[in-house]
């Protein structure tokens, strides 16, 4: 009985820090947006949409990743029940507790900039147009991106922040200083932002995008948020799963299978430690040289 409690708590325990650190990020990333958009570029650009996304994957991984890793995306935990970091029971409950944690932060935007948006819009609410504020909390396609010109997208950019996340934690690996892997991890959607955005913005996170446009349809933008560009909606959620599963399995494949298992270091360290035995010696020597003199 007291082993099952625990679990219980230990659950709920992550699935807090899931749904708060979620919450960190869509509040730094689609903040950053909302400012850049409802101030119709004054106070922000395509740069600072990168780093408010990047700061608020950092700050979010920070928040929960002593507590449950961190994961923040369905993706990611997906990846981690592929190669044996997560549990798959658990996997559900990061996912229900990243897509609150999303939409919640959207309704924390909202209502932050609320008078903005109903200056900026004249009170309509709408996803296409000149005074479209849609895409200030989900992702919308390019007009020259096809269907699976998005799918590609998604599986590769997804593909490619799972693969790097695994290298930045994997003890066989250089990895990344105790502390400072979630700069790192921040750092990798900051390179992925300047490097594959033009497609659709980058979502890669199926929770990120699919909470906060659940919320924008609660909340006034109406289904047209999920018919939008041929009902696109489904790619920033299928695309990252898949990408995750694929980063994972190069990542295991490519490198992690290949670690080598130092067999060498054990008979390193003995020769170190005659050496230290000799220098010893010498020192002992010369000390009593002096005494003698």
């Amino acid at each position: 009985m007291k082993h099952q409690c625990a679990i219980k708590h230990d659950i709920f325990k992550e699935f807090l820090a899931e749904f708060l650190g979620t919450f960190v990020l869509v509040l730094f990333g689609c903040g950053s947006v909302a400012q850049t958009v409802l101030s119709r570029n004054s106070l922000g650009e395509p740069l600072t949409v990168h780093i408010g996304f990047s700061i608020g994957l950092m700050m979010g991984v920070y928040v929960a990743g002593g507590v449950s890793g961190g994961h923040l995306n369905p993706a990611v935990s997906l990846a981690m029940v592929i190669v044996g970091k997560l549990k798959i029971w658990k996997f559900p409950v990061y996912v229900l507790a990243q897509f609150l944690g999303a939409f919640s932060g959207a309704a924390a935007v909202f209502g932050l900039y609320y008078d903005a948006f109903m200056d900026f819009t004249n009170g309509i609410l709408s996803v296409t147009g000149i005074n479209a504020t849609g895409h200030i909390f989900t992702s919308y396609p390019g007009r020259h991106l096809t269907v699976l010109g998005g799918f590609v997208d998604q599986v590769f950019g997804t593909g490619t922040l799972v693969l790097c996340i695994l290298a930045i934690t994997d003890v066989g690996n250089i990895g990344a200083p105790k502390g400072v892997e979630p700069l790192a991890i921040g750092l990798i959607l900051l390179g992925i932002s300047v490097s594959m955005g033009l497609n659709c913005g980058y979502p890669l996170n199926p929770a990120r995008d699919l909470g906060p446009r659940l919320f924008t349809a609660l909340a006034g933008w109406g289904t047209e948020v999920f018919s939008t560009a041929g009902y696109w909606w489904w790619i920033p959620v299928v695309g990252p799963l898949v990408g995750g599963v694929a980063g994972a399995g190069i990542y295991f494949l490519l490198i992690e299978l290949h670690h080598s298992n130092d067999t060498d270091k054990p008979h390193e360290e003995p020769e170190e430690e005659e050496e230290d035995d000799e220098d010893d010696i010498s020192l002992k020597d010369k000390y009593e040289m002096i005494n003698m003199s």
